[in-house]
């Protein structure tokens, strides 16, 4: 696939890819319409303090962690059109609360729910790999991904102009998130007659139970549970910042800690209940896949889109401060850091393509995260600003690119655990930005620049032990086992009882 392609608008793989990154960028539009508007809401609401706006901020990252792993499985029971088209529907109702409430449980818990459409990454990330062959992935996934991560960059752009000049007045803000709400809502109606799972014949694989993660061993199952408890666990984090901000009691805590604990519980019984009976009866060699590489690719988002997440959040300060900018330059410059994911990522996955070992790109991208990000480290108000400005948008470019990368592996491990498989990952990225941004408020930013450099390189690390470059990884299919056979003869023989 080459760049020029992307402008075939009659290629029906090509529209698709466009009704999905346009998908992801409205939800992340909507996702991110908060912090443009909080000087506004602070002004017409005047029960609101700055403190509610940082447990809103807290909020708006809460669920998402489980929001991906829920969505990851019902992608892989009810594919990608479904699911997209019904989260931005969903996801407009809190939205829309958001707007218009005026207490503060309406707006808190209106926040924490809106926060699951962080999820709709996997979502698109699935119905790519639906539309591309293996071969073509790598810039498909980084395409999709650049574009519409853009969304957050374009909601702080547009929404203070929207909301002053267009409807202006005291609640011109809430107008403004009303109206994107909207847009959302309608756009979800609009994917679901727009667009099919893949094209024409497409077999869409399913996994025997959604439930939880199939794994080919039983050492493979215990490396599952392991990973699986961060994914929940990290929210202890959450709960314990805003209890340190005196929204919750020492009871409320523990209720919450408990329900974490009980979360857990559940997950680990579902992986036993879902693998025990497979391995028991015992995994086909075509069927057995490599965990090892899902969990090195669980630690490269972490460490990539974790550390993207924790850094445009100081970024702006760091350099207002240590080069005494004015609020609206150092702004710009940190801006960089998100811009260049329009290219970046995109080149990640192509590059990935191009050069026939999507293992090494991984495995480069990864090393240049740590050296970039130990450079910034370096950085003081001795260095010239343009010099801090390069190795930033450096770091960035492989920051981005190794999120690219990472993705366009993720579609050749397991074909139909394809939406387990991304929504760990993609989890993984935010159990990141937690785990970073808590750090941060103990570090200088020095030695945070450091510590985001240490968790890139122990990431390259796995990788050098765990990676395996996929089997399918650059074929014109992806492969298919004696297993998807099987189930997919299951499948129709339940539709056939059916009909009769």
């Amino acid at each position: 696939m080459k760049v020029a392609d992307v402008f075939r608008f009659r290629n029906a793989e090509i529209k698709a890819l466009h009704l999905t990154w346009i998908a992801f960028f409205i939800t992340f539009y909507v996702w991110f319409n908060m912090a443009p508007l909080a000087s506004s809401m602070l002004k017409s609401v005047d029960w609101l303090t700055k403190d509610d706006i940082r447990l809103f901020a807290i909020c708006n990252v809460a669920l998402t962690i489980p929001a991906r792993i829920i969505v990851g499985m019902a992608l892989d029971r009810f594919g990608p059109r479904r699911v997209f088209s019904v989260l931005m529907v969903l996801m407009s109702i809190p939205a829309l609360t958001f707007a218009f409430g005026d207490t503060m449980t309406q707006l808190l818990v209106s926040r924490l729910v809106l926060s699951s459409i962080g999820a709709s990454f996997v979502v698109g990330i699935h119905m790519t790999a639906m539309w591309f062959k293996p071969k073509d992935i790598g810039f498909a996934e980084g395409f999709y991904a650049g574009w519409g991560n853009f969304g957050s960059a374009a909601a702080a752009i547009s929404l203070p102009t929207i909301a002053l000049h267009m409807y202006g007045g005291e609640d011109g803000w809430r107008w403004a998130i009303a109206q994107s709400a909207i847009v959302m809502a309608a756009y979800g109606v609009y994917y679901w007659f727009a667009i099919t799972d893949g094209p024409a014949g497409t077999v869409h694989r399913k996994p025997r139970k959604a439930v939880a993660l199939e794994v080919s061993t039983w050492g493979d199952m215990i490396k599952l549970i392991l990973w699986t408890i961060p994914l929940v666990g990290v929210l202890g984090i959450l709960v314990w910042r805003i209890q340190n901000m005196g929204y919750l009691g020492v009871t409320g805590a523990i209720i919450c800690y408990a329900v974490i604990v009980a979360i857990v519980c559940y997950q680990i019984v579902q992986i036993l209940r879902v693998n025990v009976p497979i391995l028991k009866k015992g995994v086909p060699e075509d069927d057995k896949y490599p965990f090892n590489s899902v969990a090195a690719l669980n630690s490269t988002y972490f460490a990539n889109f974790g550390a993207e997440l924790a850094v445009v959040s100081m970024l702006p300060m760091f350099f207002e401060e240590t080069w005494s900018l004015s609020a609206t330059a150092a702004g710009l410059i940190a801006a960089s850091f998100a811009f260049v994911n329009l290219v970046a990522r995109p080149m990640g996955g192509l590059v990935s393509d191009r050069l026939g070992n999507r293992r090494f790109v991984m495995l480069s991208y990864m090393f240049g995260i740590a050296v970039g990000f130990a450079l910034m480290g370096l950085m003081n108000s001795n260095w010239p600003l343009i010099i801090a400005v390069g190795i930033t948008v450096f770091t960035s470019f492989f920051v981005q690119g190794a999120e690219g990368a990472t993705f366009g592996i993720i579609p050749s491990i397991k074909r139909r655990l394809t939406g387990q498989i991304s929504g760990m990952a993609g989890a993984y990225g935010n159990v990141g930005a937690v785990v970073y941004l808590t750090i941060f408020t103990f570090v200088t930013p020095t030695q945070f620049f450091y510590i985001i450099a240490a968790g890139a390189f122990i990431s390259w690390v796995l990788c050098v032990m765990w990676l395996k470059e996929p089997e399918s990884g650059f074929a014109d299919e992806y492969q298919v086992s004696s297993v998807d056979l099987q189930i997919e003869e299951e499948e129709r023989r339940r539709e056939a009882a059916a009909i009769s």
